[in-house]
């Protein structure tokens, strides 16, 4: 008989948490430096959870983000899909790098993510104003300690027994 996989509900917190970081009102003059906070989450969950935490919660994830940001339905979806199944794939080596070696690796995982979501809006006629379209690529990868070491500890504190 298989078991049943299931999403723990911290995973769901911190995900509905990154959906929020990503609607939640800025500034303008940083809203293009908003860093990518549901593809980061994404990047760690799947990492600590490779059986629990795959390619189709990262594509609902996308459609939920798409739908709050009001953009081409499906854009983050597959982006986010795509950098998922790569950090699925790598899982193993990821977790056992120092913080400032993943680093590396979310910035090259962050530019992807940022190309596969332009790829729709240049196909339909929607291109980026400027090179702050990349700025997140940035921000992100600067975040990535604080997001690794606060989701290491919620992980840490309430999900030990799963891994």
């Amino acid at each position: 008989m298989t078991r049943a996989i299931w999403i723990p509900w911290p995973v769901l917190l911190t995900l509905l948490a990154a959906l929020a970081l990503a609607i939640i009102p800025i500034p303008d003059a940083l809203r293009p430096a908003r860093p990518e906070w549901l593809a980061l989450v994404l990047i760690y969950w799947a990492m600590a959870f490779p059986s629990r935490i795959g390619i189709l919660t990262a594509f609902v994830a996308g459609l939920m983000l798409d739908t709050l940001l009001g953009q081409l339905l499906g854009q983050n979806a597959i982006a986010l899909a795509v950098v998922t199944y790569i950090v699925l794939q790598i899982h193993p080596r990821l977790r056992v790098y120092p913080v400032w070696q993943q680093m590396i690796v979310v910035a090259l995982l962050m530019a992807l993510f940022k190309l596969l979501a332009l790829w729709p809006q240049g196909i339909t006629g929607f291109p980026p104003g400027s090179i702050l379209y990349w700025l997140p690529v940035v921000t992100s990868t600067l975040a990535w300690p604080l997001m690794y070491f606060l989701l290491r500890d919620m992980r840490r504190r309430w999900l030990l027994h799963l891994t």
